[in-house]
Parts: structure tokens; sequence; C-alpha cells
């Protein structure tokens, strides 16, 4: 234990997800020498995260204005949505340059034992935006894990009366992974060989 605003700092610290006790303590000591300009920029970076990021009206992805960048864009194919967890999924599949479509984010996936239904994802907006039969594909890119399977199965049925295309994607990644993480040749393989899912 350390004393007053150090301990302070450690344990607001290791609060961040992916930083434990030691990371914490590492970077804290790394802030305590670093120089003040350099802490001030970190201090204005958090500071206007706060302030000026919101997330997108339509899709609900990261962004700076109502619309983010992918949904002003008019070249975007709009006839393809790709339905992933988080904003870090956009990231990730947007790297590998394979899909042109556009993207609805739910902000998490169906986890019972989290108390995490699909009355806290942004399930009905997706309803929504797909009411405008514009839409002719769904690609379902969930976690290929247990919470990503669940959600992808309850959104195959939910989207059967549409009467559109869905799809999962392929093989590839690996089971229990996230997308986060996975390379770029594996996400655009997964792309490349997604399936159609019959609920």
């Amino acid at each position: 234990m350390y004393e007053g605003v150090v301990q302070d700092l450690i344990d607001e610290l290791g609060q961040l997800p992916g930083v434990g006790p030691k990371g914490a303590q590492r970077i804290a000591f790394h802030l305590l020498q670093a120089d003040a300009a350099d802490v001030q920029r970190l201090i204005t970076a958090l500071s206007e995260v706060k302030d000026k990021a919101t997330f997108c009206t339509m899709c609900g992805n990261v962004s700076q204005d109502a619309l983010c960048r992918i949904c002003a864009d008019p070249r975007r194919d709009t006839h393809a949505i790709c339905v992933v967890e988080e904003p870090k999924d956009v990231v990730a599949i947007e790297r590998t340059r394979e899909f042109r479509g556009r993207y609805h984010v739910l902000g998490g996936a169906i986890s019972p034992m989290d108390g995490i239904g699909p009355e806290q994802l942004r399930v009905a907006e997706l309803m929504s935006r797909l009411a405008s039969a514009e839409v002719t594909e769904v690609i379902l890119a969930t976690d290929p894990n247990i919470e990503g399977e669940a959600t992808a199965s309850y959104l195959a049925r939910q989207l059967k009366p549409f009467g559109m295309r869905v799809t999962r994607l392929a093989s590839g990644l690996p089971v229990g992974g996230d997308l986060e993480y996975a390379d770029e040749v594996t996400l655009g393989r997964a792309f490349e060989g997604r399936r159609l899912i019959d609920a």
C-alpha cells in the first residue's frame, strides 16, 4: 500500500478493464515520472472524450457527430448491414477492407447470467432500420463464443419474417475468441466464407 494520492491513482487505474493491480501500479509510476506536459495531454484527452464522444444515432458506433463517418458516407452499400456487439468490432472489420456496407452495434451480447437480454441491447433499433426495406442482407458478426452464438441465433429468428438474406461469419474465427483480437487475414476469410442461417 502506498500513501494518499498515489494509492488513489493505483486504485482508480485498477478499475479499468484488463488492468490488474501490478499493471495499475506500473502505469501510476509511469505517470509520476512522466513530463507534466505528457500528463496534461492525457488529462485533456480523457476530458475531451467524455465531453465530445457520443454514439451514432443510426448504428450505435462511436462518433463525434449525430452520424458516424460510416453512416454519413454516401458511398457505403445501404443494402447490407453487419451486426456487431461493440464499436471495437467495427474497427476490426473495417481493417479487412472486405465489407463496404453499413453496421449496427448492439452494445453487447445476450447473457442471461449477467442479466443481459435482448431488451438491454439495440435490437429494437435494428428492427426499425430493417423496416425501410432497403436492406437485402444482414450479416451477423457477433463474437464466436456462447453469448455471441446465442445472440446470433436470437437475431436470426427475429429476422426470418423479413424474408431477407441472413448470414453469419464463416469459420476461421476461433471459438471463444473476440473479433477485436483477430488478424485481418482471418477476419477477411471469415467474411468471404460467411454462410446463410436457417432459423
